[in-house]
């Protein structure tokens, strides 16, 4: 019986990690998208200093930026699922 719920808790968090990552791995695809429409990534200026990073280098930092803003976001609209049921 404690190797069924052990699988099953298994299952649940690899079911819980998909349904997590993979909204966020979308809305940072639409993100990057529009948000590299209207900023070009050569103009970025951080904290007075132009970045010196290449435009590829400057579009993969933009994207893991905006997919891990998208995870926190879909983690704690499962966590309060969860808390809810």
């Amino acid at each position: 019986m404690e190797s069924s719920n052990a699988q099953h808790e298994k299952t649940s968090f690899k079911s819980t990690l998909m349904v997590v990552l993979w909204p966020a791995f979308l809305m940072a695809c639409v993100a990057t998208g529009v948000f590299f429409s209207l900023v070009d990534p050569m103009e970025l200026i951080v904290l007075d200093e132009r970045l010196q990073v290449h435009m590829l280098g400057a579009y993969t930092i933009g994207f893991l930026i905006f997919w891990v803003l998208g995870t926190f976001s879909s983690w704690l609209t499962a966590l309060l699922l969860q808390k809810a049921s």
